[in-house]
């Protein structure tokens, strides 16, 4: 199913064969693919965004193990204690820090005891950084239009404390990527990210919020800066969750 190399190194060391697993947005579905080709007995991928479950459907159609779930995380449709693996790639720095610690709490109710769960997402970028410049862009026009940023980075050891604070015990971290290749696709696709957002900002601030993002991106081209992470925690058998 083409898994990215991120994703295939993220679950390498991981007892996926047999389990039953979560990839809590599901984007693509590179980490539901991986479930399935690492052997899961069921895989549950969960995403609010109806093109993206469109999207891992299609991918992983033949795949009987699947089950694609469109709903809000916050409230995921599964018992208590139903989750072996619990994944969540590149979805917490979409997450405002109050989405984050409910979606953490989900997670974690619906994770039976001896889970396992991986969490890969970005570092902070570095200030000097153009792809930082332009994602403040991004996050501006979509607190204007919204009042909630598109993008917040966590920090490793703030997600650590996060899950670590829910009864989640630490195992390792390591680098998928270091430095990041932001591509000219990137770059293009988090502009047309701006363009929607400034339909909603009033005035001709969301037109120059516009042109500074193109700016940036036809200054800047591609980027290669900033760490991919992946972080992987368990969840004793003796954890007490109300």
């Amino acid at each position: 199913m083409n898994v990215p190399d991120t994703v295939t190194t993220a679950l390498a060391d991981r007892p996926v064969d047999g389990r039953t697993c979560l990839e809590a947005g599901a984007g693509v579905g590179n980490m539901t693919a991986a479930l399935v080709e690492g052997g899961a007995e069921r895989v549950y991928a969960i995403t609010n965004d109806a093109d993206h479950a469109t999207k891992v459907r299609d991918r992983t159609g033949q795949a009987s193990s699947v089950a694609v779930l469109e709903a809000d995380l916050e409230a995921t449709p599964l018992p208590a204690d139903a989750v072996d693996v619990v994944t969540a790639h590149a979805l917490f720095n979409v997450l405002e820090p109050s989405s984050a610690v409910a979606i953490a709490e989900e997670l974690t109710r619906v994770a039976a005891p001896g889970a396992h769960l991986v969490v890969d997402d970005y570092a902070p970028i570095p200030t000097d950084a153009a792809v930082r410049h332009l994602f403040a862009i991004e996050n501006a026009a979509a607190e204007l239009a919204g009042r909630r940023p598109a993008l917040t980075f966590y920090p490793v050891d703030g997600l650590r404390r996060l899950f670590g604070g829910l009864g989640w015990e630490f195992d390792r971290t390591r680098t998928l990527l270091d430095p990041v290749p932001w591509t000219e696709s990137h770059f293009s696709a988090h502009v047309d990210v701006v363009r929607s957002h400034a339909e909603a900002v009033p005035g001709d601030l969301g037109e120059q919020l516009v042109a500074a993002a193109e700016d940036v991106a036809a200054e800047t081209g591609s980027e290669e800066v900033g760490e991919m992470y992946s972080l992987a925690m368990w969840l004793p058998e003796t954890t007490s969750r109300a």
